[in-house]
């Protein structure tokens, strides 16, 4: 497993974060470090804040109390961090080629595109392509690439800026088995390789537990933060869900089972969908 950096200033800094919507506090008196480099994993059942954690980080949520900083600077800052959405395929109509899409993310950090830095651009475009090994379909139209490779695409996006941190927002929903551990794998390269920490929004860990150090679980109100093995088990799910849950292992992967079935896990164990609004 990978060894987070012991860099001084964390990748990213909350410090009794309280985050709520009206009367509903969705967590409180949170502290989470990140280091550079590290994978940080969020589950949870719907509804429980992940998504909004995101959005706290992108700034698009304010804290009610508690500070945040991204890179030692507190506050956020789009600068600083990448962000991979959730796969949406495109339609076969849409002009837009697969570099296109990547370039938008060199042009959201820059005021404007002039003749002199064409060629930047460009490298930059050539780059983030190439750090997704996606230079053989780059130029066809989006709508006619696969959901695995319009998701490459969309990593290489939010790593044309070399973020710090990057945001993943359940970025393997929808992808098959094969492209799951594709797009997971290459996430894990670019942390591993620049030194991006990663938070990772998931309903389902199996895909990504091979690379992640820690888990952030959010129910409730209630969390619990640290590796796998200290997240991941039947005592401290329980203690989460107030109610008997059992976290088996079968062969590599984890199954967890007794949780509230209906609106927390499927029939399999795997976390539902996130649909969350808040």
């Amino acid at each position: 497993m990978h060894e987070p950096s012991t860099a001084v200033a964390p990748a990213i800094e909350i410090s009794g974060g309280r985050l709520s919507f009206g009367p509903r506090v969705l967590w409180s008196d949170f502290d989470l470090s990140v280091a550079p480099g590290e994978f940080v994993a969020i589950l949870g059942p719907n509804g429980s804040g992940k998504t909004s954690l995101l959005r706290t980080l992108l700034g698009q949520y304010q804290l009610d109390a508690g500070e945040i900083s991204i890179g030692g600077r507190a506050g956020t800052s789009r600068g600083s961090i990448g962000y991979i959405p959730q796969q949406h395929p495109h339609d076969e109509g849409v002009p837009l080629r697969g570099r296109d899409l990547v370039g938008l993310g060199v042009d959201g950090r820059s005021w404007g595109i002039g003749f002199r830095n064409r060629k930047q651009r460009k490298l930059k475009v050539d780059l983030a392509i190439d750090q997704v090994d996606a230079r053989g379909f780059a130029d066809a139209p989006l709508g006619l690439l696969s959901g695995g490779e319009q998701q490459r695409l969309r990593v290489a996006q939010a790593l044309a800026g070399d973020p710090v941190v990057l945001l993943c927002d359940e970025p393997l929903l929808s992808l098959d088995p094969a492209n799951q551990a594709r797009v997971a794998a290459l996430i894990d390269r670019r942390r591993r390789s620049a030194g991006t920490a990663v938070v990772f929004v998931t309903h389902e860990i199996n895909p990504v537990l091979p690379y992640v150090d820690r888990v952030v679980y959010l129910v409730d109100g209630r969390f619990r933060i640290g590796t796998t093995d200290e997240v991941m088990n039947s005592q401290t799910l329980s203690e989460l869900y107030r109610t008997k849950v059992d976290v088996l292992r079968v062969r590599d992967r984890l199954v967890v089972v007794g949780a509230d079935e209906a609106a927390c896990h499927g029939d399999h164990g795997h976390p539902a969908m996130d649909t969350e609004t808040a």
